[in-house]
C-alpha cells in the first residue's frame, strides 16, 4: 500500500491570500463603480486617457497590457456612452486617435474618489508604513516577473 503524497494546505499559500483580499477589494469597487454605469476595466481605460489631449488605441493597449481587441472593444463601449470620442486619421484609416469627452474628463475625479474610498475601506486597518511596505513588496514582485498587465477585472 502506497502512502499518500504530502499536499499542501491552500491556505498556506501567499497567492491564496492575495487573492481572498484583491477578490474582495475589486468585487466592492465593481459595486461601487456600477452606480456610475461605468466598469472596472472602463475606469482603468478612462484613468489611463486621463491628463492627456488624445491618444491612440494601440499606446493604451501598451499602457494597460491589455490586447488591441480589447481595447477596442472598451473604447466602442466608452464611445457609446459618450465618455470618449474616436476620430479616423485621414492619411491612415487603421489609426484612431482618441479623448476624453468633457462628461468623461468631469467623471474620472469622481471615479478616482471611489477608487480611494474603496482602498480607505480595505486598508485603513494598515498603518501608513505598512501601506508603503505592502505597495513596495507587491512593486518588487511585479519588477521580478516582469508583470506588465493592468488587472480590469
Amino acid at each position: 500500500m502506497k502512502s499518500e503524497q504530502s499536499v499542501s494546505e491552500l491556505k498556506k499559500h501567499v497567492g491564496f491570500w492575495l487573492r481572498f483580499v484583491s477578490n474582495h477589494v475589486s468585487y466592492a469597487f465593481a459595486v461601487k463603480l456600477e452606480r456610475t454605469g461605468v466598469t472596472v476595466a472602463e475606469w482603468v481605460i478612462l484613468r489611463e486617457m486621463y491628463g492627456t489631449e488624445s491618444t491612440s488605441p494601440s499606446t493604451i493597449a501598451v499602457q494597460t497590457g491589455l490586447t488591441r481587441g480589447a481595447v477596442s472593444k472598451l473604447v466602442d463601449r466608452l464611445f457609446a456612452k459618450e465618455l470618449v470620442t474616436r476620430e479616423d486619421r485621414t492619411d491612415d484609416r487603421r489609426y484612431q486617435s482618441i479623448a476624453l469627452t468633457a462628461t468623461g474628463r468631469r467623471l474620472v475625479p469622481k471615479l478616482a474618489a471611489l477608487a480611494d474610498e474603496n482602498d480607505e475601506e480595505f486598508f485603513s486597518s494598515l498603518s501608513a508604513k505598512e501601506r508603503e511596505a505592502l505597495v513596495a513588496t507587491l512593486k518588487k514582485l511585479v519588477k521580478a516577473k516582469g508583470l506588465q498587465k493592468v488587472p480590469t477585472d
